[in-house]
């Protein structure tokens, strides 16, 4: 029989950050750090992809980007 090993919640959801980053990153054909600070200057992280994870981990990665992309957009013209 094979062990199976747990992963805390949290590691599973910083997982998810870290794949929206690289992501993003690969679509626009940038640095994932490039996308990190621009996601930590608006509070991305914190505000939309914490709080939205329940919904946002269910999404395709096409739609993913796109809902993150779009949300970049409008927080940069405020």
């Amino acid at each position: 029989m094979k062990e199976v090993i747990e992963i805390p919640h949290t590691q599973i959801v910083m997982s998810f950050v870290a794949t929206c980053i690289e992501s993003t990153a690969r679509t626009l054909n940038t640095s994932y750090r490039d996308i990190y600070q621009r996601m930590q200057a608006i509070g991305m992280i914190e505000h939309y992809i914490l709080p939205h994870y329940d919904v946002l981990h269910t999404e395709s990665r096409e739609n993913l980007v796109a809902g993150i992309l779009e949300y970049l957009k409008i927080r940069k013209e405020k």
